[in-house]
This record gives structure tokens, sequence and C-alpha cells, in this order.
């Protein structure tokens, strides 16, 4: 059979959208563990250093939404050139305000500042491959390609800014990370043949996507997956430090990116009979389960492979999220729709980095831990309870796959 991965990289243009957009998305996995690693640095609190970065992901949150509606209505590089402009500014003055000691008002300010304009590369291209692609039966492969560019982003992007910030000057990882912003936003920009058309009359006249009540289930996902992420970030990152293996963290989220990504790639593949809400289900009553060993383990060594197996069921959940949303929000609002989602996953970064980070200045890593199962669980349970919500008529379905 041939590969379907293959066979969505074969569509026209798509390709260098695909590698312009992976370049313009590795700072989502960079900026908050940088801003964590360098405000630890300079004051040596774990808590201040998630606190700064959950700032950043509240406003990411808030302006998401925003930003999604207007790149509906008025066309992604009109909306994307001006964004990635502010970004690159408020980063800088964050960067002279934690390293000039400015008052903590304005780093967080400046932190904030710059969580709201982070280039939303991750949903633009996601509207794009709907775009492209809708109706066919390769729209699911390409909702799970992206998530697994995104697992290969939160691979890399850890591991290159610890790596950055611990053995090079502490503000080497964020500085890198704008410049891959700056690089990877300009030329996916410039994609202009994948570009979707505006629909500002179509948009006007329509409803915000969260009126959709599966939309608000999926937020709720998408928030404690983003609550998984942000408190294994910050966990891990403390559990290392407490194992006198700091440079190991960057290992250690890269782990549970591996095992996301992996899962990935096998779940994209697949041509699934049962119903996609189901499968979300599933997914996260798994993640549930393998989350849970982290909390006793004290070896770095041996949290690595329980990391990987605890990531297996991260991706999936994310897949199937973006999938529904695009299945169950009207044309017009499918910017607006993945943008919710990524304003929840990252509240739930930031809710995540913040509860974990004061729980690992206190009882420690291993306790910290505990909120990703927690989030895991509860999810679990109000997708359980909301099946009828995320049910998909035959009729909206992009495949006979994720109908019903």
């Amino acid at each position: 059979m041939a590969n379907p991965y293959l066979q969505v990289l074969r569509t026209p243009h798509a390709l260098p959208m695909v590698l312009a957009a992976f370049i313009g998305r590795l700072p989502l996995s960079m900026v908050g563990l940088g801003c964590v690693l360098l405000v630890a640095s300079e004051t040596g609190s774990y808590g201040l250093g998630g606190a700064v970065a959950a700032v950043g992901a509240v406003t990411t949150a808030v302006s998401g939404p925003v930003i999604g509606r207007l790149s509906d209505a008025h066309g992604q590089r009109r909306v994307l050139l001006p964004v990635l402009a502010v970004f690159v500014t408020a980063g800088t003055a964050f960067l002279v305000a934690v390293r000039q000691d400015w008052p903590l008002l304005a780093v967080f300010a400046t932190a904030g500042l710059a969580g709201a304009c982070l280039p939303p590369v991750s949903s633009m291209i996601r509207v794009r491959w709907t775009h492209l692609l809708r109706g066919s039966h390769r729209l699911p492969t390409a909702m799970a390609m992206e998530s697994v560019v995104d697992e290969m982003v939160f691979v890399l992007g850890p591991v290159l800014v610890t790596i950055l910030s611990t053995t090079g000057h502490a503000t080497s990882g964020l500085v890198t990370a704008f410049v891959l912003a700056t690089v990877g936003s300009l030329l996916f920009a410039a994609q202009r043949r994948t570009e979707p058309r505006p629909t500002a009359h179509e948009h006007r006249s329509s409803v915000s996507a969260m009126r959709c009540d599966g939309l608000r289930v999926l937020f709720v996902v998408a928030a404690a997956v983003g609550t998984i992420l942000g408190t294994l970030q910050v966990s891990l990152l403390a559990f290392a430090d407490e194992a006198g293996e700091k440079p190991m963290s960057g290992v250690l989220i890269a782990g549970l990116a591996v095992g996301s990504m992996v899962s990935g790639i096998g779940w994209g593949a697949v041509h699934w009979r049962l119903p996609l809400r189901h499968r979300l289900a599933g997914v996260l009553v798994l993640l549930t389960l393998l989350s849970a060993p982290l909390l006793l383990v004290r070896d770095v060594w041996l949290m690595v492979p329980f990391v990987v197996l605890a990531g297996i069921a991260v991706s999936p959940s994310l897949i199937s999220a973006f999938t529904l949303a695009e299945l169950l929000v009207p044309r017009a609002a499918v910017t607006e729709a993945f943008t919710w989602i990524g304003t929840a996953l990252a509240l739930g970064v930031a809710v995540g980095a913040s509860v974990s980070g004061k729980i690992a200045d206190g009882p420690g890593a291993n306790a910290a831990l505990a909120v990703a199962t927690l989030a895991a669980a509860a999810a679990a349970v109000v997708v359980a309870l909301s099946q009828r919500s995320l049910h998909v008529p035959a009729e909206h379905a992009s495949a006979p796959a994720l109908a019903r």
C-alpha cells in the first residue's frame, strides 16, 4: 500500500509549506522552557520561572481566538506579519528586563506581550490543509502528520533550548527561538499558493465557533493535555535538577515527545473503524494510566522509558481533538476553532507550569507530576460524559472512518 504521508506531501505546493511551518513552530516548545531556564538562572526559583512562563501562556490563550478570527476574515499573511513584529520586539524587551534586573512588573508585562503575539503557525497550517484537502480521505492523515510534526518540535525544541541555555549564555535559548520564529514565519507567509482566501463576508454573519457544544468539550481536552505538557516540562526539569543531572531535563522532555511522535505516526496511518469520539475517550484513559507511574520513579535514567510510555497517548489525543474540531464547526470558523484548541493548550500549559513549579519548590518534583495524572483523568471523565456533543453526522464527515 502507498505510504499515506507521502500521498499527503505530494499535494501541490505542500512540501515548502510544511518545511516553513516546521521552522516557524519550533519556538512553541522553546519559549516557555527558555523562560523557566533564564529566570531560574537569574533568581534560583523554578516557581518564579514557571509563573513567568505561565503569564506568556495565558496571553497566548487569550489572544489566540482573536488572531484566528482576524486570519479567517482578512487572510493569514496580513495578520501573521504584524503579529511576528510585535513578538520579536516584546521578546527582546523581555530579555533585557530579566538581564538588567528590571521590576517584576516589567518582566511579566513583556513576557505577556510576547506570549500574546507568538506566531500561530501550527493552527494556520492546519487551516491550510483543510483548505487543500477538504472532503478528501487524505485530510485525517494530514492532521495526524501535523500532530507528528508538533511532536518532532517537542523532541528538538526542549533539547536545543536546554543545551543552549545551560552550556552557553543563559539567553542563548530564547534568542535562538526568536530567530527561528522570524525565519519560519516569513517563509510560511511567503507560501501564497496554499493560503486560503479570506472569508470576511461569510465570517461577519457567523457566530463564534465556541457556540458549538463539541468544541467546548474539546477545549477541556486540549486544556488538560496542555496542563500535562506544562507540568512535565517544569517537573522533569526540577526532577533532573534534584538528581544533580540538570542537562538530562531536555532528554526527559524529548522522551515524552518521542513516545508521542511514534504513536502519532502509527495513529495517522491506520484506517480506523471505531468512532472518533470513542477513540478520544480511550486514549485519555490510557494517558491517565501511563502518567501515574511517573510519581514513583526516583532515578533519572529509569524515568526516561516511563516518560516515553506516557507520551504514547499524547499525540492521539491531540489528533482526535483537531480532527473533531474540523468536523464539528462551520467552515468559516475553522481557523477560530483551531486557535481555541491552541488557546486551551496554552492555558493548560500555564496552569501546569505554574502549579507544578510551586509544588516542585515545596514537596518536590515527583509530587508535582501528580498534576499531569489528575488532568488526564478529568479530561477522560468529561469526554466520557459528553459523547453526544462529539457525535459527527455522517454527512459532515470528511472520511467514512471519522463518521458517527
